[in-house]
């Protein structure tokens, strides 16, 4: 079962003005997303200061919002609160704790607001998946395994309220924040962050750090293209969705893995190999052996099948999930990491 360390303070990243909020888990853990809050203040004319604060990504469920408010709490002066919530996609580990910032305006792109509509699995989805499916099947067996410490009880979706596409700029007190849209990438409605100020770009679930990614949207050039973006921006630090901080160079080395993959399963789709029997055949060769989750090559396989032609229909998440959690169960006792 998924064990976490949430984290009882934020880390400071810059000037007592920006702090990540990091939870970790074993190798191949889901849901543990990084989140970011922003705090400046505003001098304005009337050359008072007030703090403005603004949350990048909330959590998955009850315990880790509330874990994550209360950090916060230890360093937003009395009266200030997260007015602005940004959600770098609509996947339930990065928005489902939306609710718990009444108020607050939820910004994201068009695409990721079409996505809450159809394409996400709901928390309640979740919860029979984790608490109520058959665990004698692959899928049941897998969702108590990876999300069986989740409670998704309570959890009511909050979509955004504010969306664009392409660019969106705005101020927290006088901290720039541009947000840049690179879907569809890992979804349909992916954003970046750019702190130009602090030379950070929070990049969401384009960037995995230490395990093997999810992508559900793909083809996986398109992830390349906007890890590229992320480059472009010159930045000195990068926020993955998950997994520890890096610089440029380990988001070169992503792109390499991106690349690497990519090849890997158009040369077995050349040969006429089936995705899942394409997938198991790369693993086996020792694709990547050190990164947690490699059940998630089955996933992505699957993905870039479809978009190499051939496979009918993009398949769902839980159907996506459901080929990964059958190479994970055939091998029940091997760690995620090797």
């Amino acid at each position: 079962m998924t064990s976490m360390d949430l984290p009882v303070d934020l880390a400071v990243l810059a000037d007592d003005s920006l702090y990540l909020w990091a939870p970790r888990g074993a190798a191949g853990s889901w849901g543990l997303a990084n989140c970011l809050l922003i705090t400046s203040g505003n001098s304005g004319n009337s050359g008072t200061s007030a703090t403005e604060a603004a949350l990048i990504d909330t959590p998955y469920d009850t315990r880790m919002t509330k874990a994550l408010i209360a950090a916060a709490g230890r360093v937003l002066p009395e009266g200030a609160r997260v007015r602005t919530v940004v959600n770098t996609h609509a996947n339930g580990d990065h928005c489902f704790g939306n609710g718990f910032f009444p108020g607050a305006e939820i910004i994201s792109t068009d695409a990721s607001l079409e996505r809450h509509r159809c394409g996400e699995i709901s928390p309640q989805e979740m919860q029979y998946l984790v608490h109520a499916s058959d665990p004698r099947e692959p899928l049941g067996w897998y969702a108590r395994d990876r999300f069986g410490a989740y409670d998704y009880t309570g959890i009511t979706v909050v979509p955004p309220t504010l969306t664009f596409s392409g660019s969106h700029d705005f101020l927290v007190g006088d901290t720039e924040v541009r947000l840049i849209e690179v879907g569809p990438a890992h979804t349909s409605g992916d954003l970046i962050v750019h702190l130009p100020q602090h030379g950070v770009v929070a990049a969401g679930d384009v960037i995995f750090s230490g395990d093997h990614p999810a992508h559900w949207e793909g083809p996986l050039a398109e992830v390349v293209r906007a890890c590229e973006t992320v480059l472009a921006l010159d930045p000195r630090w990068i926020v993955p969705g998950h997994g520890e901080l890096m610089g440029q160079d380990g988001v070169r080395a992503y792109i390499g893995y991106l690349r690497d993959l990519e090849g890997e399963i158009k040369e077995r789709h050349g040969r006429g190999l089936g995705a899942y029997e394409a997938a198991c055949d790369i693993l086996a060769a020792g694709f990547h052996p050190s990164l947690g989750a490699p059940e998630r090559v089955v996933m992505l396989t699957f993905v870039e099948y479809h978009h190499l032609g051939g496979t009918g229909d993009a398949l769902g998440m839980a159907e996506l999930a459901g080929h990964a959690a059958r190479w994970a169960h055939a091998r029940q006792g091997v760690p995620s990491r090797a």
